[in-house]
């Protein structure tokens, strides 16, 4: 293969060329199925994976019910993304862009659709009234250092993860270009943490739960191979003691192990945790 690509005046599309990912990633939207989705007895239904992304919402409605709201009970439907799930008909109807995850909130008299992680996090923290400041320049922080993240991911996971593990053969352009971009993202938010204790300042919200999915993962060495060593992850001293703070939270506990193989595939009912050995729920078991 030549080391310089030049492309063609028009671009085709061409499955071969995908990768890890050639059977997800297509260049036009819609069903390419006729499924509906299930539906469990809770107010919410997530329907989603345990990837970093995934992981925000089980993470915040686990979070919620740590805090005493009952009302935030939820089926996790596990939707297979490398078998094709995301585009079934029945998951585009409540994502049209067939990416996990999404929700259907059912608690009201119609129910009705949240997709995209970020929303999901704010739609949940402003109807619980938790997590997310209700005014002021509180609020302003919060909502910006959320809204870093949402912006922020796609140079980390689809940018450096894809291109230094994914890929299928090393470009050395794209590998460099985007660990500097997740480095200095890292170091963004390094140098946040080390004037307050939290993204946000003092108190722990969504934002916290947005970044730390995506940073938890890299830090920790279980994300992308040997990621953490080739990015230096040790260098960041502020965010390893923010990531070891939110690890021993125990809604964040359980809702990393949510439509995970290491943990629950799916998720109905609080005891469904039972059937995990307990180290799983102290955060013993690496990589889960």
């Amino acid at each position: 293969m030549s080391q310089e690509y030049v492309p063609p005046k028009v671009w085709q599309w061409d499955k071969a060329n995908g990768g890890a990912f050639a059977s997800v990633n297509r260049p036009i939207a819609g069903p390419t199925s006729e499924r509906e989705l299930p539906v469990g007895k809770h107010p919410f239904q997530i329907y989603s994976l345990g990837t970093p992304n995934g992981q925000k919402a089980t993470i915040m409605l686990e979070e919620l019910l740590q805090l005493g709201f009952s009302d935030a009970e939820y089926d996790a439907w596990l939707i297979k993304i490398f078998e094709g799930d995301q585009f079934t008909s029945g998951f585009v109807d409540i994502n049209p862009n067939s990416k996990i995850p999404a929700m259907v909130d059912r608690s009201g008299d119609e129910p009705f659709r949240v997709f995209e992680s970020g929303a999901i996090l704010m739609h949940l923290a402003e109807k619980f009234g938790v997590l997310l400041p209700t005014s002021g320049a509180a609020r302003a922080e919060c909502l910006s250092w959320l809204f870093w993240q949402v912006g922020s991911a796609p140079f980390i996971g689809g940018g450096f993860g894809h291109f230094y593990n994914y890929a299928p053969f090393k470009i050395e352009y794209a590998i460099d270009r985007y660990a500097m971009e997740t480095k200095r993202l890292f170091d963004v938010a390094n140098r946040q943490l080390a004037k307050t204790r939290f993204l946000a300042g003092d108190d722990y919200t969504i934002a916290d739960i947005a970044t730390y999915t995506w940073f938890g993962n890299l830090y920790r060495g279980e994300a992308y191979g040997e990621a953490a060593t080739f990015l230096s992850m040790h260098e960041y001293e502020h965010v390893g003691r923010w990531v070891g703070e939110i690890d021993s939270r125990p809604g964040v506990l359980r809702g990393r192990l949510v439509n995970s193989s290491k943990g629950i595939s799916e998720r109905h009912d609080a005891s469904d945790f039972d059937a995990l050995p307990p180290e799983a729920l102290q955060g013993i078991v690496k990589g889960f």
